[in-house]
């Protein structure tokens, strides 16, 4: 397939993307905006609600979107192929059914409200620039080689939490318009009670204890307020490593600029995203006589001889700051 050809599958698949992402609100979410899922439910029709964590909280709205994935991906002609190991990339290719050599990568993103920022989220990473980015032909931990997909794109899910991340925010109820049976169950009537964590800064303690409602609406989720997005994983892309060890790419925090793929690259394009970060802690300088690794973009600009002004900086892209903080440096 020509590179014109590719090129317009990938722009028809992103157009379809996005469409697909618009209309996932409504379908994971209740009238009032909750989350639709309220727990997780055992043979005695008893409700276990869920922590804020964000892991169990991608897990779990990745299981719940998958049958609208496996329609989306039929109604174009696409086969969805799920990453074989869990630290694969990506969560899902899209492969044509009636030619193979059509790949995309779809990456699944969630992040929540920064509540101590308005209009960020509190971050998300947007995979690896280890083996597989740098070495486009290379499958360790890829589902297909990286160089084989047509395009890169992450769907994202932007959420505001109702609850803590731990087991504080764990509760079970008993429905009565489910027809419960907490006895069967052996579920406390009373407080159960104990220590989360303790160290010398924090001490953290919790009560579990049956809560009876009447009817399963009555339960509130855990999280609320979902806004989805799919963009390419370039327009999403900072210039900074993502949190951890990990050699991860760090994304955008603005939603607004999450939402319309205004990232750090965007004046730069997808190919000075890949140069960079492929190069990212590897290409050496000198800067003040010492020999350093680059890990800015400005300093990989300059490197290349390449306009330093195209970067779509955070600061003018209104970076956010901490309630009571004064502007950042």
């Amino acid at each position: 397939m020509s590179p014109e050809e590719k090129a317009r599958e990938k722009a028809a698949f992103k157009a379809a993307l996005k469409e697909f992402a618009s209309d996932l609100q409504h379908y994971v979410s209740s009238e009032d905006g909750q989350w639709a899922v309220k727990g997780f439910i055992d043979v005695f029709r008893n409700i276990y609600t869920i922590t804020a964590d964000t892991k169990i909280v991608s897990k779990i709205l990745e299981v719940h979107l998958f049958p609208k994935i496996l329609a989306f991906a039929e109604e174009h002609n696409l086969k969805v192929v799920l990453a074989e190991k869990q630290n694969w990339y990506p969560d899902f290719s899209f492969v044509g059914a009636a030619d193979p050599e059509i790949k995309f990568a779809v990456d699944l993103k969630t992040t929540y409200r920064d509540p101590d920022r308005p209009g960020y989220v509190n971050g998300f990473t947007l995979g690896s620039h280890g083996e597989y980015f740098t070495n486009r032909s290379s499958t360790k931990n890829i589902q297909f080689p990286y160089k084989d997909y047509f395009g890169h794109f992450c769907l994202g899910a932007i959420y505001t939490r109702t609850v803590e991340e731990d087991l504080t925010g764990m509760e079970v109820y008993s429905v009565k318009e489910l027809g419960s049976d907490p006895a069967a169950a052996e579920v406390p009537q009373k407080p159960l009670g104990g220590v989360l964590e303790e160290d010398d800064h924090k001490r953290r303690t919790f009560e579990l204890k049956l809560k009876k409602v009447n009817r399963l609406q009555s339960i509130a989720s855990v999280v609320r307020d979902f806004e989805f997005f799919a963009c390419e994983k370039w327009e999403l892309a900072s210039d900074r490593a993502g949190s951890g060890n990990t050699a991860n790419i760090g994304g955008i925090q603005s939603i607004e600029d999450i939402k319309t793929g205004n990232g750090v690259f965007v004046n730069l394009g997808e190919e000075i995203f890949d140069e960079y970060w492929m190069n990212h802690g590897k290409l050496k300088i000198l800067k003040e006589g010492k020999e350093k690794a680059i890990t800015k973009l400005d300093e990989y600009l300059i490197h290349r001889n390449l306009d330093v002004s195209l970067i779509n900086r955070e600061n003018a892209r209104r970076r956010g700051r901490k309630r009571g903080q004064g502007a950042l440096p």
